[in-house]
Order: C-alpha cells, then structure tokens, then sequence
C-alpha cells in the first residue's frame, strides 16, 4: 500500500520541488545542483523498488507478532486508537532514528538520507535500500500493544509524508510550531554537521521527544547549518551511496586482529574503529568549510543525464505500479535496469568518460531488449515499443558521441563551498566524532 500511495503522491511531491526551486530563483537563493537533485531522487527511487523484496519485513513481521503474540486487539474504527498510534509510531520512530545515528549498523543504513551536501524538498526523497533489514524491529512494541498492521501501515505513512515539507530553507521559524513539532528549523538542525547541531533533533512530526530526552537544539542564526555528513560521500553512485559504510565496517571486521574488535565493529557506537587500525589507516579531518562535491561535467553530458533520468523516472513508476502482479525474477530485472541506469548515469555526472561508455551501451543494450520483446510478442506487442526502440538507440547514439568527446584522462574538480555563509573553520576532533556523522 505504501508504495502505491507514494506513487500517487510523486506528482506533488515534483510539483512541489519545482515550486522550491521557482521561489528559489526568484529570491536569488536557489538551493538545488542538477547533479545532487539527480542523486537524490534516484536514490530514492532505489528505495521505493527495492521495497519489493524487504515487505515481509516491513509489514510481514509486525503482522505475525500482531496475531499470534500480542495479548489483545485494539479495536481499528476507534478515533483514539488512531491518534493513539500516531503517536507510538513517533516514539518508536524517534528511538528509530537516534540509534540509526548512534550505532553503527544502523548508521550504515541511514547515512544515505544525510549524504546530500545540499538542503531541499529532493534531500527527503533520499532514502535508503537497506534501512528495513533492521527497522522492523524498533515498531514490534506497536504490534505488542494490539496496533492492527492496517492502522500501523497508515500512520507509518502519514509520518513519512509529513516529514517531506521539512527538507526546504526557505521557511524560518515558525514561533510556537517549532517548539511542538518537527518543523523546517528543527530539521536543519538536524541534518547539519556543526558541532552544536551534531546528533540533535530526531522527532518525526513531534519534536517533543527530543526535548523530553535531551536531544534538542534550536537553529542559531548566527551559525548557519553546513549540510552532508562528516565524511563526505564524494560520489553519484547510488550503489556505493547505499554501502558506503558497510564497506567501511567489512573493513574494520576483517582487518582488525581481535575477535572482540571484530564484534563490536558491528554494535559499537558510530565512528567507533579497533585500536589497531585507527592509527594505520588514518581517516582525512573534517573541516567544516570544505568545498561541496561537485564534478566539472560538460552541458551535453547533463542535458542527456536529465533526459534519460526522466525516462528511468517513468519506468520506475510503471513498475511500481504493476509490482504486486510481478514475479520475483521480473522484480528483479527491473531493479538491476534502474539500478544500473542510475549507476552508469551517476558516474556521466562525475565527469567519467568510462561512465558515458557504458550507458550508451546500457541504452543500446535496452534497445536490443525491446527490439526482442516487440518481436516476441508481435502482434500483440503494445505500440509504445514502436516509440521507444528508435528513442533508446537515439540515446546510445547521444550518450556515445558525449564519451567520444570528452577529455582524456578523465577531469573532474571540486568548485563549489559547502556552504556560503559558513565560516571556513578547522575542527580538531577525536576519530570517534569525525567519523559520527
């Protein structure tokens, strides 16, 4: 059900972004980058058709524990028990949340949500693949409790929703709003890696759980929010957005000589590295007025990115309105299109010539695939193949001619601030805190 209301809801949610972006440019305040909105949003289309395969953790499991372990049923046509709900859920949520920063393993799911070193409405789009591997287990109290799994279902998604206006900079403080709720002042705070406003702020719709558990900061105007995370991503590949930090964990598992160490690397609080590697491999400082990831790629390379990303865009939403119908291995082929689509788009931003290569032969490989599917199903292969054969070699074509074009070895620079209005400042912090956020 999530995932089909979620795709209704893509129309606004684009609407909405193109709204931001309007205002944005109006005010001469514009917080969007081709290359980090692409990202973003590609990531969390990852998400949406990952969920797939991970619904019998999301919602199997609290059913099961509903129906044969809870000791009673609230009644589902009750008001109370759905505001009741409503806010179990934000509590569970909250905790959720503060361990999904204060834990490693958790953190190595979440990061991908804080990865994007810009701030705007595409930033809440942003999601993780592999956030519900473990998730599940922080909402079984609601099972417990005799939550029916519809109403749970309803109220995880009206939290999520919520959530989505709150990803903007352009509106202030809101007064009395900011000292209840989640609001756009609170969550600024809370995606920024100053030290003051580090770890801070985790409520979903009510900010009150931080307030009640000593997680509250309020945004300092005379300290402007810095967005990303303490150890920049410095890549468009989603894939290695969603493993980032696992890869760092198989690392530290593998390489540390201690089986003790070898444990906790998996349950130690974030940043936290064995003894016997921190010294021998050293991680770079962080500086909070480092410059923003952003590769030198030409106008052509980002008006194809643009173009083909619409396209997977639509793909995305087509499959994820029929995946219920779908078989697993259907399922499967469509992730690994769109996965390897926004890969290969991801490395045309990063400036990679390899990059263009390999779409043009992804796109002149999908053309052969609808090519092979018009002939097999002809005559009753539906006339959309007609279109898009001729489209998807077109875009071979293009995406070929951007990689015989560009420069030789590859050039890529970074040019843009972190932030404008952040002060260019040194921290000197223990390996722990460098690698927290």
């Amino acid at each position: 059900m999530q995932e089909r209301i979620i795709t209704l809801a893509t129309p606004v949610f684009f609407a909405l972004i193109a709204l931001e972006i309007a205002w944005g440019v109006r005010r001469g305040r514009n917080t969007y980058r081709l290359d980090d909105a692409i990202n973003s949003i590609g990531l969390g289309v990852l998400s949406q058709v990952s969920g797939a395969f991970v619904r019998v953790l999301r919602i199997g499991l609290y059913a099961w524990a509903f129906e044969f372990v809870s000791p009673w049923r609230l009644p589902a046509d009750s008001p109370w028990v759905w505001l009741f709900a409503l806010v179990f859920y934000d509590l569970c949520y909250y905790w959720h949340h503060r361990l999904g920063h204060e834990r490693q393993i958790l953190w190595a799911a979440h990061v991908v949500h804080h990865q994007s070193e810009d701030y705007n409405l595409s930033t809440a789009l942003r999601q993780t693949s592999s956030g519900a591997l473990l998730g599940w287990v922080f909402y079984l109290p609601m099972a417990l409790m005799g939550v029916p799994p519809a109403v749970f279902a309803v109220v995880a998604l009206v939290d999520l929703l919520y959530q989505y206006w709150i990803h903007t900079q352009h509106i202030g403080r809101l007064g009395w709003f900011d000292r209840v709720f989640a609001s756009p002042s609170n969550h600024r705070a809370h995606h920024a890696v100053n030290e003051r406003y580090l770890d801070r702020n985790y409520g979903g719709i009510l900010i009150v759980w931080d307030r009640l558990f000593g997680t509250f900061v309020e945004e300092d105007e005379a300290e402007p929010p810095v967005y990303g995370t303490r150890k920049p991503l410095r890549s468009w590949n989603p894939l290695w957005a969603n493993v980032e930090v696992y890869a760092s964990m198989l690392h530290d598992f593998v390489h540390t000589e201690r089986w003790r160490d070898k444990l906790r690397v998996l349950v130690a609080r974030t940043g936290w590295r064995p003894d016997d590697l921190r010294d021998a491999d050293a991680r770079h400082a962080f500086s909070l007025g480092s410059a923003r990831y952003a590769p030198a790629v030409s106008r052509a390379a980002r008006s194809y990115a643009l173009v083909q990303f619409a396209i997977v865009l639509a793909a995305a939403v087509h499959f994820l309105q029929l995946q219920a119908q779908a078989s697993l291995a259907e399922s499967l082929a469509w992730f690994a299109w769109i996965a390897l689509a926004l890969t290969t788009l991801g490395w045309m931003l990063e400036g990679r010539r390899f990059g263009a290569w390999l779409e043009a032969a992804r796109a002149a490989a999908t053309a052969r695939a609808l090519l092979a599917a018009r002939v097999y199903l002809a005559p009753a292969a539906p006339d959309s193949l007609e279109m898009l054969v001729p489209m998807t070699l077109g875009g071979a074509a293009w995406a070929a001619w951007i990689a015989w074009r560009a420069p030789t070895p590859d050039t890529r620079q970074i040019d843009a601030r972190r932030s404008g209005d952040a002060p260019v400042v040194e921290h000197k912090l223990p390996a722990a805190r460098i690698e927290a956020r």
